[in-house]
């Protein structure tokens, strides 16, 4: 009983936090539609502001009703002022509350790239636009054989979402799993990782190809759970999560990861996926070391 009453007053105080800040983070949102030139800028920082506002509540809401201590590293050289690329495993909801704990307020506000088709989506489709969150456009290989003119289209569309990031530092995540691991999925997988899923070079080569010389380093988080099994949302709301451990270390990133053609270049291609495949094992290692810490 009383982790249920722990889960309904956690939940109800964060449905409270989004329905009072949801409508200031709009009305600039909708500014942003109106104002020229800098004065959209402007706007687009209020949203920040609002959004980064809406996480630290979140976080003290947290602290406030849950024991869940969130153990957390590598966080001191992190700046405001530089761009990133962040990539992490993903095992549950309770990552992007963890990222939350851990990032906010600590880098640039942190973004997902989305299918252009999202934007439509009643009231979270302006509430993204209005994050700055990059809109893609994806054409599949099928549909570029029957439309060779649209070759490279795709891309041109998401650098133009991304104009922005020339004048505002960012923090794009990326998960190279594509999906949360299970234990079911990794062994349909064959994949050669204990605690990871294959990862998808495709997605993040195309974030580098759109933001190419913007981002500065790479954050590389590492997200851990008590136990065998990663915990629900709901165990997270009601105080079941003992620990959580985010272990985050800054790399650098090759210019060079950004400038080749990697749907057309296949010795590009594989450079890509060499350096993610590395990146994977680093990071399998790494689970395995901070899971050791939790036994």
């Amino acid at each position: 009983m009383r982790r249920l009453l722990t889960g309904i007053l956690t939940l109800t105080l964060l449905l409270l936090n989004t329905l009072v800040l949801i409508g200031p983070l709009l009305v600039f949102a909708l500014l942003k539609l109106v104002l020229p030139g800098r004065g959209r800028d402007y706007a687009s920082a209020a949203v920040m502001w609002v959004a980064e506002t809406w996480s630290e509540i979140d976080k003290a809401i947290f602290a406030l009703c849950i024991p869940t201590q969130w153990d957390i590293r590598g966080v001191d050289t992190l700046r405001k002022d530089t761009s990133y690329l962040c990539v992490s495993n993903h095992q549950t909801w309770v990552d992007i509350p963890a990222l939350i704990e851990s990032l906010n307020r600590r880098v640039p506000f942190f973004k997902f790239f989305l299918k252009k088709e999202l934007i439509w989506v009643p009231l979270l489709g302006l509430a993204w636009w209005g994050l700055d969150y990059p809109f893609m456009k994806r054409y599949s290989k099928a549909f570029l054989e029957k439309h060779p003119e649209l070759k490279g289209k795709d891309l041109e569309i998401t650098k133009a979402a991304c104009e922005l990031f020339k004048r505002q530092p960012v923090t794009v995540v990326n998960y190279l799993e594509g999906t949360r691991f299970t234990e079911a999925k990794r062994q349909e997988q064959q994949s050669p990782y204990r605690h990871l899923l294959k990862p998808k070079a495709g997605g993040v080569a195309f974030v580098l190809a759109a933001l190419g010389e913007q981002l500065d380093a790479l954050l590389d988080v590492t997200i851990v759970y008590p136990g065998n099994k990663a915990p629900g949302f709901w165990d997270l709301l009601n105080g079941s999560i003992s620990r959580v451990i985010i272990d985050i270390r800054v790399r650098e990133l090759d210019p060079a990861l950004s400038e080749g053609d990697y749907e057309n270049d296949p010795a590009f291609r594989q450079t890509v996926q060499a350096w993610v495949n590395q990146l994977w094992l680093d990071k399998d290692q790494r689970i395995e070391e901070l899971r050791a810490e939790m036994r």
